[in-house]
């Protein structure tokens, strides 16, 4: 069996480097290109690629998945800032292109993607849902990709179990110490030195609570899930979105 011809973009980036590393010892993939921000995307339309993985940086992610989708290669995507409007644009594309897949991962870490399945799983049973991001302060967006989307898969599960709005008597709050509303949850963003990057996911009810946490302590934990994606994606078309979806949860 021919191994999968990878690209990574963004090589140069603390993610990128160690995908660079992890793609070149993995089974079955063969490193092919390793792009930094001075680099053209041109030059991997001579190189047969089969899949790119990108890792840049939110102002640019949109622009090059488009130029991987117009060039019909399967895309890879740990870059955060895919709002609502980033992923409607980016399915209209795909559908030029019925046999290409892109995956948008808010989080590459086995534990993080775990962590927001069993927040799914325990949305329906409590009445408070809150969220609660911690990263780096070299961090560009908050909050983060991941805290979006646990925060959006709460919301879904609550709303599919015929749950109201949670409860919250707040009447004022002029300097915003809720925190951001994503569908109805509360989401706070930490940055702090030392840190790298944790979420706790909080609910609670009459006389109750649950805390999941996970903790990343090291972009090395989201290798496995970059690998997992890479050899993964050929199975499937159109938009994916969190890498959930390739895993059997």
């Amino acid at each position: 069996m021919n191994a999968i011809r990878v690209a990574v973009i963004g090589a140069q980036g603390r993610m990128g480097g160690q995908a660079v590393d992890a793609i070149t010892e993995a089974e079955g993939l063969e490193l092919i290109a390793a792009l930094g921000s001075s680099d053209s995307l041109e030059t991997l339309l001579e190189k047969n690629i089969d899949v790119a993985v990108e890792l840049t940086v939110p102002k640019s992610t949109e622009d090059n998945v488009r130029f991987l989708v117009e060039h019909d290669i399967d895309t890879v995507v740990g870059t955060t800032g895919w709002d609502n409007d980033r992923l409607a644009r980016l399915e209209d594309s795909l559908q030029s292109h019925p046999k290409t897949a892109v995956l948008i991962a808010p989080n590459f870490s086995i534990g993080a993607v775990l962590a927001m399945r069993f927040a799914e799983l325990a949305a329906p049973y409590f009445d408070s849902a809150e969220v609660v991001e911690i990263h780096h302060t070299r961090k560009l967006d908050a909050p983060s990709g991941t805290a979006n989307h646990t925060a959006q898969r709460i919301a879904a599960a609550r709303n599919a179990a015929g749950l109201p709005q949670v409860p919250d008597s707040t009447e004022s709050d002029p300097n915003g110490a809720r925190g951001a509303v994503i569908d109805g949850i509360h989401v706070h963003a930490i940055r702090q030195q030392g840190m790298n990057a944790s979420e706790e996911i909080h609910f609670g009810s009459d006389g109750e609570a649950l805390t999941i946490r996970t903790d990343s302590h090291s972009t090395s934990a989201f290798m496995p899930g970059i690998v997992t994606a890479v050899r993964s994606i050929a199975e499937y078309t159109g938009l994916v979105h969190g890498l959930e979806n390739m895993l059997d949860l």
